[in-house]
């Protein structure tokens, strides 16, 4: 293969879509629960991943008032007075689309990249035979699949949803306290980063 080539293949976008479940997640008991939409990890999230170049923003929930808000927000920001006043975030906002599960995510990615989809969800905790960051960012070199980077809200993903996907993310860590409860905006950004950022 010639420079060019590889030139044009590290250039072409992967095929990285990213999901916010707010279904099922868990609460501080353990409970399944379905968390509420906020207006800023919409707006962040969007921004953060047009910046990495992410292909789309799944918003997971199957809430019919959260759905509504979700279409009021990005509506606002990308047919309104929103995108007419700020064409830096309107184009961040076209990235969101509302799911009512996960499954309806999967679905959609493989109709539209005609592809098999790899699920690798994120967890704070642990866990053994995770996936590494420079792992994934080779795997992500792949043309052969899609992958879906799905993150939870409130208190986590529930272990039926990480028992499902096919990788799960080594944790983000800081300086060894132990302390880690970074808010999910802050672990898309730094792990689009480590995964697609340029040194």
């Amino acid at each position: 293969m010639n420079t060019g080539a590889i030139l044009l293949r590290r250039l072409s976008p992967p095929k990285l879509h990213i999901a916010l479940l707010h279904h099922p997640v868990k609460n501080k008991h353990g409970d399944t629960i379905a968390s509420a939409v906020t207006n800023l990890d919409l707006h962040d999230i969007a921004r953060i991943g047009r910046t990495y170049g992410i292909a789309a923003f799944y918003v997971v929930t199957p809430l019919e008032d959260q759905k509504t808000l979700v279409g009021k927000i990005v509506s606002h920001w990308v047919d309104g007075w929103g995108g007419v006043h700020n064409p830096d975030r309107r184009e961040a906002l076209t990235l969101v689309k509302v799911k009512d599960s996960l499954a309806q995510v999967v679905d959609e990615i493989r109709t539209e990249t005609h592809a098999p989809v790899q699920v690798v969800v994120t967890c704070a905790a642990s866990r053994q035979q995770a996936l590494g960051f420079d792992d994934f960012k080779c795997r992500l070199q792949d043309s052969a699949n899609a992958y879906l980077l799905v993150f939870g809200t409130a208190w986590g993903l529930t272990d039926e949803v990480i028992g499902g996907a096919d990788h799960i993310l080594a944790p983000i860590k800081g300086d060894g306290s132990g302390y880690n409860h970074l808010p999910v905006r802050a672990a898309v950004a730094i792990t689009l980063d480590r995964i697609l950022g340029v040194a």
